[in-house]
């Protein structure tokens, strides 16, 4: 179960005057600059104040770990070319650069900042719902160097995620240092998100969209005001540093009017649903393999991922044929790769060859414990994946002799613009970012009915597919319960999410080797544990090895006197029905009922042995009472 934050002087600083007479040791500080703040101004008028700041802040950050990770990236190449001056072709040297930096990151995540793994996303849904948006503002500064050494090292994952993680860090951090309430403190969170997705992208409405379908899921227009008032800040400052252009350079200088290639917005949105759940899926087996089967040292398995990263790249050089180009190149963001493809500068094969090995070194870089995100990553899958349909479109209607009264290259980067749409609506589960991220990259409308077309059909078939998005499926796979997460609030059919998103993962268990009189005493002495009922193990106490069944309280209790029993022989002939994680809430109500049983225990289903937590009737029941209270029933 998760529970508030127990610090809350951390989230609520005091507001007591300091003595008169004490001198200041610093002439300003955070702490001096909220009491002022407190003293002079509302609590809305701080609160807008603290947006402006906010946005100044984010932007700085966003833009600052962009310019980390590409000065950084081209310094890795540059030295690897310049070991051809020692006989050693550059090739044989850059594999090395990942690999070096994943063994950095691994050491630091181990050791000091285990929070700074993966995209950043799924840790900041989790502080916003369980912690009421609480993020230390270390969680910003490793997120920011690491990041900037991984994915500036070479290794294959995007910065968009991690800036949302630091940004969301640092307005979490002011709204905490300034006195501002919890509910307005949790507040600040979606506003460094959206402050760090307009910076990072160049793209300000899509930042406001994504954090109402990602973050909040509901639309308020209390929130509104303070994340528009940071993304304007944000955006300001991105676009004076680096420049008006969006991220990426896909400019169309045509204007679309309906036509028959438009139709390849359907088969490219199915094959982007395929693609994305295979991607999805692909990295959640990966990434569970890595930590429960990978038996190496924490810190090393960030350094073989990038190693094998390494690898992967370098084979695509050769296979493309586009030999140490940075346009063929898999290693880091890989944003040239996507721009030669729009430009249609890369043939089929080559396209082929770069989506297959982006593909699986995301897969790697993600799953192996890197410190990198998803958004870019998935842009760079659609877009190959769009420029591939986009030259079977012009084989085939050079075949069958019909006109395209577009240039060849105008309707390739067309379709890499759908299947970036597409893809992103596919793996990300945000529909309309997915529509305007495209509009804000091109400034162009002209494809609106098949970028329409192919990003709900993607998007509808990828949530058919798989019921948990990918965030969501990552705080699930780490033991995070998603209940009081609006995702699985709302009017959606919750009975068919998997029992995962809603079983508690916190258990205390007994020994089956125990007496019930030996576990009665142990739980007395610390009653916080006591529970109706307990699983039952044969192993040590507390550990999730060895399931043999569930013992209630008062059992325990009626043979307390027993000293000759164990718990083992109480529950010896009993049978437990089980559920495993992917079990439908639906299947396991039904269950519930026939057997009239109030819970049942969760188990691996891989490892029928091996427990893996509790579903009971109670977490069904505020599942339901959550979706009538936001459909506003009786």
């Amino acid at each position: 179960m998760n529970e508030l934050p127990k610090d809350e002087a951390l989230s609520t600083p005091s507001r007591g005057p300091a003595a008169p007479d004490e001198p200041a040791k610093l002439p300003f500080s955070i702490q001096s600059f909220g009491e002022w703040l407190r003293i002079r101004f509302s609590e809305n008028q701080r609160f807008v104040i603290l947006c402006l700041i906010a946005g100044a802040l984010c932007g700085l950050a966003a833009v600052g770990i962009h310019l980390s990770i590409h000065w950084l990236f081209e310094a890795v190449w540059h030295a690897a070319h310049q070991f051809e001056s020692f006989g050693l072709p550059w090739w044989t040297v850059m594999p090395w650069f990942p690999a070096l930096a994943g063994l950095i990151v691994g050491i630091v995540v181990h050791r000091w900042a285990p929070g700074a793994v993966g995209s950043g996303i799924p840790q900041t849904k989790a502080a916003y719902y369980n912690e009421f948006g609480r993020i230390p503002l270390s969680a910003a500064w490793w997120r920011f160097l690491l990041t900037s050494i991984y994915v500036g090292g070479g290794n294959s994952l995007g910065r968009e995620g991690p800036t949302v993680h630091m940004c969301a860090s640092i307005a979490s951090w002011l709204g905490r240092a300034a006195g501002l309430a919890k509910a307005r403190s949790q507040a600040m969170v979606p506003v460094g998100v959206a402050a760090g997705i307009a910076a990072a992208f160049n793209a300000p409405i899509s930042a406001i969209l994504f954090v109402f379908e990602e973050i909040l899921d509901d639309f308020s227009t209390k929130a509104l005001s303070g994340i528009v008032i940071a993304v304007v800040v944000a955006e300001a400052i991105a676009r004076s540093l680096l420049g008006e252009d969006p991220i990426l350079q896909a400019h169309l200088g045509g204007k679309y009017g309906v036509h028959w290639w438009m139709l390849v917005a359907i088969p490219l949105g199915v094959s982007a649903a395929l693609t994305g759940h295979l991607f999805v899926g692909s990295l959640l087996r990966f990434r569970l393999w890595c930590a429960e089967r990978l038996h190496v040292p924490e810190p090393l398995k960030p350094a073989l991922g990038g190693l094998l990263l390494g690898g992967i790249a370098t084979g695509a050089f050769f296979l493309t044929g586009i030999f140490g180009e940075p346009q063929s190149s898999v290693f880091s963001i890989g944003y040239e790769s996507l721009e030669a493809a729009f430009e249609s500068r890369l043939v089929i094969g080559a396209i082929a060859v770069l989506l297959v090995a982006k593909f699986i070194a995301v897969v790697v870089c993600y799953g192996s414990k890197g410190s990198g995100g998803l958004f870019s990553p998935t842009l760079y899958l659609g877009g190959m994946l769009g420029a591939i349909w986009g030259l079977l479109v012009l084989k085939a209607t050079g075949a069958l002799g019909l006109e395209i009264y577009h240039n060849d290259g105008e309707l390739v980067g067309a379709c890499v613009l759908l299947g970036m749409g597409a893809m992103f609506a596919s793996v990300i589960r945000c529909p309309f970012t997915s529509l305007f991220i495209i509009f804000e990259m091109t400034g162009n409308y002209s494809l609106i009915l098949p970028l329409m077309t192919g990003n709900i059909l993607s998007y509808s078939l990828a949530g058919w597919m798989r019921k948990v998005p990918v965030y969501n499926a990552i705080l699930v796979q780490d033991r995070v319960t998603l209940r009081k997460m609006p995702t699985y609030q709302g009017a959606r059919d919750y009975r068919h999410l998997p029992v995962s998103t809603i079983m508690h993962y916190d258990l205390f268990t007994v020994a089956a080797s125990e007496s019930p009189a030996q576990a009665l005493e142990r739980l007395r002495r610390e009653p916080s544990r006591m529970r109706r009922s307990y699983p039952v193990v044969r192993g040590e106490v507390d550990s999730r090895r060895g399931f043999s069944g569930i013992v209630m309280h008062h059992e325990l209790e009626e043979h307390e006197s027993d000293d000759s029993g164990t718990i083992g022989d109480l529950v010896a002939d009993r049978r437990t029905l089980t559920i495993t994680p992917d079990t439908s809430i639906r299947d396991a109500a039904m269950r519930m009922v026939k057997a009239d049983i109030r819970q049942l225990p969760v188990v691996s289903a891989t490892d029928p042995d091996r427990l893996l937590g509790i579903l009971t009737l109670n977490d069904i029941a505020r599942q339901q009472n959550a979706m009538l209270d936001h459909l506003g029933r009786e």
